[in-house]
């Protein structure tokens, strides 16, 4: 299954901060949505990061108290790796197992197109493995 696909299931709706709000307001933002990371952009839009619960933990493990008025370019990870949406799925859940990353960012052409968490990847994977064995099922039982 392509990554396009899952994401017309999920919707491109992506959760996006700017690199210059404080860690309180991007876990409060996090809260509110009820996601575990969330896009770091530009002024223009452009994907700079992205920054998620755990790097939030760790900066409060580091810093104490002090880590509410961060910034979001303090703790989010750069460099990030993406998707684009005529990746299968397999090859980003074994690039996300590798880089031990738990969401990737959907980009085409530049654009953010969407994000994928490890746990969407997992909810396709088992409704197709799903679907296969009920074919299959099926299929033995007209025989």
């Amino acid at each position: 299954m392509l990554i396009e696909t899952i994401l017309k299931d999920k919707g491109g709706t992506v959760t996006t901060i700017t690199d210059k709000a404080t860690l309180a307001e991007a876990a409060s933002l996090l809260d509110q949505k009820r996601i575990g990371a969330v896009v770091a952009v530009d002024s223009k839009g452009a994907l700079i990061g992205v920054l998620s619960e755990r790097d939030i933990v760790r900066r409060f493990a580091r810093n104490g108290a002090k880590t509410v008025s961060m910034t979001v370019a303090d703790a989010m990870t750069r460099g990030v790796i993406t998707a684009s949406p005529s990746e299968d799925m397999d090859t980003c859940l074994g690039r996300m197992t590798d880089r031990r990353i738990r969401h990737l960012p959907v980009v085409s052409d530049g654009k953010l197109l969407g994000i994928i968490s490890i746990g969407d990847l997992v909810k396709h994977k088992i409704d197709s493995v799903l679907a296969e064995t009920e074919a299959m099922t099926a299929y033995i039982k007209s025989g």
